[in-house]
Formats: C-alpha cells, structure tokens, sequence
C-alpha cells in the first residue's frame, strides 16, 4: 500500500470534531447562541449531523464545547511545572469569558434556572470540565512528588476555579492574563508550594 497517497472520503473523527468547533465557534460569536443549531453546524462544517450527535449530545453542550475549545492546555512536556499548566489553563479560560460574546454567553447561563438544560451543559462541559482537569495535573504533581497531597483537594479545586467565575459574574475587575496568573501562583501556595 503507498503510503503517499492522500486519504480520500469522510474526514477523521477528530478532524469532523474540530470543523465543527470552529463553525460552532463562528456561529456563537458572529451571531449568538440561539442561532447555534445542529443544522447550522452541519451546514457550515461539512459535518453531517450523526457525527456531530456523535460528539455531543445537543446543541447546547456542542456550544460549550465551542466556547471552551483548547481552553486547557494539554499535559505538561518536560520542565513544565504545575504552576505553568495552571496558569495556561486559567488563561484560556479568561480568554474565552473576556471577550464579549462569552461574557455575554457566561452571564445568560448565570441567570439561567440552575437546572436548564444550557446550564447543566456549561456546568458539566466548562465547569466540571477545567476542574477535572486540574484534579489530574494535581494528581500528577503529587505522583511526581513535585507537590505535598492536599488535604482536601476538592476544596483546593473550589478556590483555584471560583475566583474566575466570581470576577465574571461580578464584573468589578477585569479577566486577564495578570488575574490568571494570580490566581495559579495563590493556587501553588494553597498546594503548599511557596
């Protein structure tokens, strides 16, 4: 078999998956949330709709997953610290809430009835998502002995996570790069890493 030759037909998975972020992406901000739909993906994407049912369950997570889109950054290479991680980690998510089509998104979910479909999905997809994956780096660090094991790490996660959602809501400060790279070093100190 020539290994030279292009592939023909459906593109990969991962490839159909990040076509249709970006179109949901272009979609959310050009024209907002509501005009985000399987169809419109669909359309603007090239992707048919069952791989994108494949991906997400509706709509609403595939916005998420679009506003959110390489928000974390993947696990740290070689000299990489935990500290590091958290601040690229908090930095894509400033990034993604600070410009104004996600802070608007982030504020309707805000006022939205707690268990909505769309806030369930923002819950589960950036939420509990960038947690979780705090929880792993965490847990790496600790495997390595880079860090002590906290003591509680869920309440270590609640206050490494809580001050960007605070500021967002609250709007009295603005989501930056200085603010995510508070919020990581205090983060390290809450750890036990001075």
């Amino acid at each position: 078999m020539n290994q030279d030759k292009p592939h023909r037909g459906r593109p990969s998975s991962q490839a159909a998956r990040a076509n249709a972020l970006r179109a949901a992406r272009a979609i959310l901000f050009d024209q907002g949330l509501g005009r985000l739909t399987m169809e419109a993906v669909a359309a603007q994407s090239g992707v048919g709709k069952p791989t994108l049912y494949r991906h997400w369950a509706n709509a609403l997570e595939l916005a998420m997953a679009a506003l959110m889109a390489e928000p974390s950054p993947k696990a740290p290479v070689a000299g990489d610290t935990l500290e590091d991680w958290l601040r690229t980690q908090l930095r894509g998510l400033t990034t993604a809430f600070a410009a104004g089509r996600g802070r608007q998104i982030a504020l309707a979910l805000a006022a939205a009835d707690p268990e909505a479909e769309i806030t369930r999905a923002f819950r589960n997809q950036v939420i509990l998502a960038s947690r979780e994956a705090g929880r792993d780096q965490i847990a790496r660090a600790v495997a390595l002995g880079t860090i002590p094991a906290p003591p509680d790490i869920d309440l270590v996660l609640d206050m490494l996570y809580a001050p960007l959602f605070y500021r967002l809501l609250a709007g009295h400060r603005p989501l930056d790069d200085a603010f995510a790279d508070g919020v990581a070093r205090l983060g390290m100190r809450l750890l036990g890493v001075v």
